[in-house]
């Protein structure tokens, strides 16, 4: 087991550190006859300008190359055999002489076969995060900023790659007027895999077709923010600006906030770090099959041992709760613990964190993850009256766990708490719940939801971190307080929003996947 937990530290610092580091040296050096920098400053607009901006290295920090990117379409979209096709081909990417015989190659291998759907999909619930997270600060306050201040200037997105890659975060999240990009063949509903006859888009010849000759010799490989003014054409670009003084757009200043997301990568899948994930993977599967079977078949101190030997990490913040389970000897009843939601393993891990055997409710998951789970669950029939006599009925059996979200979500916010828990009883504990993964995320919407906690176990080193805020005063619960069950839920929310640092929101799990699979909830 030491051996294992020498080789779990070793995949994470590979994933985070040493890969991601060489690949950016190669990239330079592979890419050095590109490094034009640009200068941004703070400009007046006119309303008639139409401002033209390339989403490689001008809105996005690093992307010099679009790989990444394609990686995560080949995996997300198709298969972890296509990601691997295209994996094994970037050497002889790399040997082509040409961006655009490089990006017809990657387009081939990615989009050949792939549904146009599902491609749709993945542009709205799984790119859009990558983008926000790679989008460059000083660009979008130059550009998106200063035209708010003017109202009428339109701003069009020019780029060579694929239209479906980009088109929905230009139009959704940045709010511009048109987007110049490459158009993809299809056939009955499926990508061919070549591009349409209008061909590769070649942002030289569309400026000069634009703009005329005459500011040709202006324009970077693909570093040029361009305004026209009547007959006028400015070109903000050249200038020599070096790379560290760029930043990454902060999360409070996104254009949008992004609270659902989906897919199962963690991290921008680079060629060398998408190398070790891959090497990595069937280690990945040994641990978590050791993690699961201990978890399932063991006591809880043996699976906190075996977790902690495997690189599992569990933080406990809390005090001593032992005063909360003297309830049911008083009131007949036990205790209604109420967690925010991450993956489907929270109510294990507070079973753990606890040293009890606790009773989790359900709202929708596979029957897989059922008969997997080592703690009792039940599912709820989402009709009000039912379930608040199914769940008094638990209470007076042990304790029990309740997610109030519905549904889980990755991002720093909180959703609505259903208010149903809060007639109950008034022996509430609230539990604020986070983890942290990074390669696999522990939760989907439109993929199979029984790999879900498979994911989370297969990660090297992921974190559960669990907190116990203490018994809800009973002058704040609905019986003794004589609150309403909506000020309970809204207040318990922001309890444990307080305690995370996370946000409240009013979205629910219909808005949820709503976005992510379309007003239609899958289980698989």
């Amino acid at each position: 087991m030491g051996l294992i937990t020498v080789l779990l530290k070793l995949a994470n610092c590979i994933v985070n550190n040493i890969l991601t580091n060489s690949f950016q040296k190669a990239e330079n050096k592979l890419q050095n006859q590109h490094n034009h920098h640009f200068t941004l400053t703070k400009c007046s607009v006119p309303k008639e300008h139409t401002i033209i901006c390339d989403i490689q290295n001008t809105l996005l920090l690093n992307s010099k190359s679009f790989f990444p990117y394609f990686m995560l379409i080949a995996f997300e979209g198709g298969s972890i055999l296509r990601a691997c096709f295209l994996l094994s081909a970037y050497p002889l990417i790399l040997l082509l002489n040409h961006d655009h015989y490089r990006l017809k190659f990657m387009i081939f291998i990615t989009f050949c076969g792939m549904k146009v759907k599902n491609m749709e999909n993945i542009g709205r619930t799984v790119l859009t995060k990558l983008y926000l997270e790679n989008l460059d600060f000083q660009v979008y306050e130059l550009v998106f900023r200063t035209i708010k201040e003017v109202g009428t200037t339109k701003v069009v997105v020019l780029t060579s790659v694929p239209r479906v890659m980009v088109d929905e975060f230009c139009r959704e999240f940045l709010g511009v007027d048109n987007v110049v990009a490459t158009e993809l063949h299809s056939v009955r509903g499926y990508y061919s895999g070549f591009v349409a006859t209008s061909g590769v888009i070649m942002k030289q010849k569309v400026v000069k077709e634009w703009f005329g000759d005459e500011i040709q010799q202006d324009i970077g490989a693909g570093y040029c923010v361009l305004a026209q003014y009547k007959e006028a054409t400015y070109v903000m670009s050249n200038g020599d600006m070096g790379m560290s003084s760029r930043r990454q757009m902060p999360r409070d200043e996104y254009p949008k906030p992004l609270v659902f997301h989906d897919g199962r990568l963690a991290f921008l899948p680079t060629p060398f770090v998408t190398l070790a994930m891959f090497l990595w993977f069937p280690f990945g599967i040994f641990i978590a099959m050791i993690r699961l079977f201990v978890g399932v078949f063991f006591p809880y101190k043996v699976t906190l041992f075996v977790c902690a030997l495997t690189g599992l990490k569990i933080r406990i913040k809390g005090g001593n709760h032992s005063m909360a389970y003297k309830t049911k000897e008083v009131s007949g009843g036990g205790v209604l613990f109420v967690c925010t939601h991450r993956t489907l393993l929270d109510p294990v891990f507070l079973s753990l964190t606890t040293g009890k055997p606790l009773i989790a409710v359900t709202y929708s998951v596979s029957k897989m993850s059922e008969i997997l789970s080592p703690i009792r669950t039940t599912r709820l029939t989402r009709d009000r009256e039912k379930d608040g006599e199914m769940m008094q009925k638990l209470l007076k059996d042990g304790d029990l766990v309740i997610c109030p979200e519905g549904t889980t979500c990755r991002e720093p916010y909180l959703l609505r708490f259903s208010s149903l828990f809060a007639e109950l009883t008034d022996e509430i504990v609230p539990v604020a719940i986070n983890t942290h993964v990074t390669m696999f995320y522990g939760t989907t919407a439109s993929g199979f939801k029984w790999l879900d906690p498979i994911y989370f176990l297969m990660n090297p080193r992921p974190t559960y971190h669990v907190q116990l805020l203490g018994k809800l005063d009973k002058g704040l619960t609905c019986g003794f307080g004589n609150k309403s069950s909506h000020e309970v839920a809204n207040h318990i929310q922001k309890l444990l929003g307080d305690a995370l640092g996370f946000e409240c929101t009013n979205l629910t799990r219909k808005d949820k996947y709503s976005m992510l699979v379309g007003n239609k909830e899958i289980i698989v």
